[in-house]
């Protein structure tokens, strides 16, 4: 079993930045960052193979988010930029120790953290 603890959310404004990290408690193969506001559904933000450092993004949030990770402390980074009010929501991280490939599928990750918040004003 993964246990993953995301931290690094908080309040910022518009057009301002936070890293998110998220420390897992063991070695796993992939893991995502996903979003979700009260009453929407989970959306994936950005997925990184971490043995090869291979990262996927949704589509509105590359060239603003970036996804990397330390394999030395079973840590993933997701720095986000030029944030805007529409980014806010609880950002998760999930793992899925065994997936050899990247996905913004929720149903693909099987651990996930307890979420932290990120409130953007404008």
């Amino acid at each position: 079993q993964v246990q993953l603890v995301e931290s690094g959310g908080g309040s910022v404004q518009a057009g301002g930045s936070l890293r998110l990290s998220c420390v897992a408690s063991g070695y796993t193969r992939n893991i995502a960052w996903f979003r979700q506001a009260p009453g929407k559904e989970r959306e994936g933000v950005a997925d990184i193979y971490v043995d090869l450092g291979r990262t996927l993004y949704a589509a509105s949030m590359k060239g603003r988010f970036t996804i990397s990770r330390d394999s030395a402390t079973n840590t993933v980074y997701l720095q986000m930029n030029n944030l805007k009010p529409d980014d806010t929501d609880m950002y998760y991280c999930a793992a899925a120790p065994d997936l050899r490939a990247t996905t913004l599928r929720a149903r693909d990750f099987i651990y996930w953290g307890q979420g932290t918040q990120v409130t953007v004003s404008s």
